[in-house]
């Protein structure tokens, strides 16, 4: 009954005396106290039971989220097991698995040469040797099958050319002069003979030649010195695999120095970037578990250096970069990069990559197929910020082309901005969603860096692709066996990165550097300035930048 239908209640002070002492009504007002005392406890009851039926439908909620997040992680780590190992995207699909009608219905450019494009000139062999082949017709050809008489050669010929390479080790056997005195000034000269030419290992038997096809074939090519040796015996070249380990040995501090100059002048300049990457050594270190170590690789206005360091912690490039580093390092969003002194100091300014944050929008619409056209909705807005920031790149700084596409950009940067502030105030944001948007509200100000500054990049893929070669080569060679070999790979990519940036022949710098470490006795050259790429001549960048010429074995007939 409800507390209505009992009506107010009456005093017995309201009643007439004959009826105030009525049992009847006495036992009445008993039985409406009684229901009264009921009905407040079941609206309590009520109450509560509400209360535990919106927490058991939020706990559901919770759960249902937990569910759909615990399902996309196994999908995405199904796809990190069981998918491509790489990000490359198919012919269709341009969101990294992601399906994109928009893009699927704009299309794609077919692969290879573009409607419009003039095509590249012909490749120029003119600086291979000519091995001529003198092709004769046979004997019976040359009878006319009528009257019997033989064809007279003509003077000229049919010229045609096939591009050959062939491998050839030789034995380059040295004859050194002697020479007798033919006066009798001092008898004790007897004879003279002539110096013997410089060798890069002390009484070593391999020459310059086969060191830097070695060098080569193992930080530039990225295969294992023994899959070089196996090679080179197919060739008839048998060489020991200690002594080529020891030969690499004792090349490691000649390119120490020049390791030293490419780290001093990778520290000038206002703008770096910076990534790393594993690299095992195999060595027992005092202190350190394992022997997991890590690459880092840095990229100055003109240089590059790699820097092999047991620790993956910010002192590796606070001490690289110094104290007192200022500019611009554009990195990931590893916390090491953020507890750097100069970045909290804010001498060091941080510029956030906007490819992972695209990655971010990836797993989350990966992860769950409901939450897919959200994710593509962002990747539009990050794909258009990359396409007008293209366009505005194109145009002179100072031109109304570039200031168009600037205004343009900073409007979709403005949009993107308040769409992510707008979906962070909805309380029933999902959690990975809201993770990725607070990742973006968090590292917003570094990541619109390039707006203000247009020789920043968008995004650290520059620093990322250097870094793929050692990845390649830590695969195929697993790292580096001992200390003074990882410090031997630390210089070779640096060194080799570095000659790519200036467009200079690997092969001739190294052939022409180790042969004055040979002169100058089996050590690095006391003035390494001349050999540093920002100190060549003119002369001598042309003869570098040129294609190394193939060794021909010397006529010894």
């Amino acid at each position: 009954m409800s507390a209505a239908l009992l009506g107010p209640p009456t005093e017995m002070a309201d009643l007439p005396a004959c009826c105030a002492n009525c049992p009847a009504l006495q036992g009445l007002e008993q039985e409406v106290a009684a229901l009264r005392r009921q009905v407040t406890e079941l609206r309590c009851e009520v109450g509560y039971w509400k209360s535990r039926h919106a927490d058991a439908a939020q706990r559901a909620e919770t759960l249902k989220e937990q569910l759909a997040q615990a399902q996309g992680q196994v999908r995405a780590l199904q796809g990190r097991l069981f998918g491509r190992k790489s990000e490359k995207s198919g012919v269709s699909d341009r969101s990294n698995e992601l399906f994109d009608p928009e893009e699927v219905a704009v299309g794609r450019n077919r692969r290879g040469a573009q409607p419009g494009h003039r095509g590249h000139p012909r490749r120029d062999y003119s600086h291979l040797p000519v091995v001529e082949e003198c092709v004769p017709l046979p004997a019976e050809g040359l009878v006319c099958p009528r009257c019997g008489k033989r064809a007279a050669m003509m003077s000229d010929s049919e010229d045609s050319e096939v591009l050959e390479i062939e491998v050839r080790a030789y034995r380059r056997r040295i004859r050194r002069r002697r020479y007798r005195w033919t006066c009798a000034c001092d008898p004790a000269r007897r004879t003279l003979v002539a110096p013997p030419p410089p060798r890069l290992i002390p009484k070593g038997q391999y020459g310059i030649s086969i060191w830097v096809h070695v060098l080569l074939d193992k930080y530039a090519s990225y295969r294992p010195t023994e899959r070089l040796l196996g090679h080179l015996a197919e060739a008839g070249l048998d060489l020991a695999g200690g002594t080529v380990n020891d030969g690499l040995r004792r090349i490691e501090p000649m390119l120490q120095p020049i390791y030293q100059a490419l780290c001093a002048r990778n520290r000038q300049g206002d703008f770096h970037q910076a990534d790393e990457t594993r690299w095992p050594v195999l060595t027992v270190l005092d202190g350190k578990r394992g022997y997991g170590w890590w690459l880092w690789v840095v990229l100055g206005v003109d240089t590059v250096v790699y820097l092999l360091d047991p620790s993956r912690g910010h002192e590796v490039p606070q001490s690289h970069l110094g104290m007192e580093a200022s500019g611009v390092l554009e990195v990931d969003r590893y916390s090491a990069y953020k507890a750097m002194t100069p970045v909290k100091n804010g001498s060091l300014q941080l510029a956030f990559c906007w490819a992972h944050v695209r990655r971010d929008f990836v797993a989350v619409g990966k992860s769950c197929t409901e939450w897919r056209p959200w994710a593509l909705e962002w990747l539009g807005r990050i794909r258009q910020m990359y396409r007008v920031n293209r366009e505005r790149l194109r145009h002179a700084p100072d031109s109304p082309e570039f200031h168009q596409q600037d205004a343009s950009l900073r409007q979709a940067i403005h949009a993107m901005r308040a769409a992510a502030v707008g979906e962070l105030s909805d309380p029933k944001l999902c959690q990975p969603r809201r993770k990725v948007l607070e990742s973006l509200e968090e590292h917003w100000a570094g990541l619109v860096r390039f707006v203000d500054d247009p020789r920043i990049p968008m995004d650290n893929n520059a620093s990322e692709r250097a870094g793929r070669g050692p990845a390649v080569g830590r695969k195929n060679y697993y790292g580096s066996g001992s200390l003074w070999s990882g410090r031997l790979a630390a210089a070779m990519f640096s060194l080799l990165a570095t000659l790519a940036h200036w467009k200079l022949n690997p092969r001739r710098w190294l052939t022409w550097y180790l042969e004055s470490c040979a002169a100058a006795g089996g050590k690095a050259p006391e003035n390494i300035q001349p050999f540093l790429p920002w100190n060549l001549s003119d002369e001598r960048r042309v003869a570098l930048g040129a294609p190394a010429p193939v060794p021909s074995a010397p006529n010894t007939s």
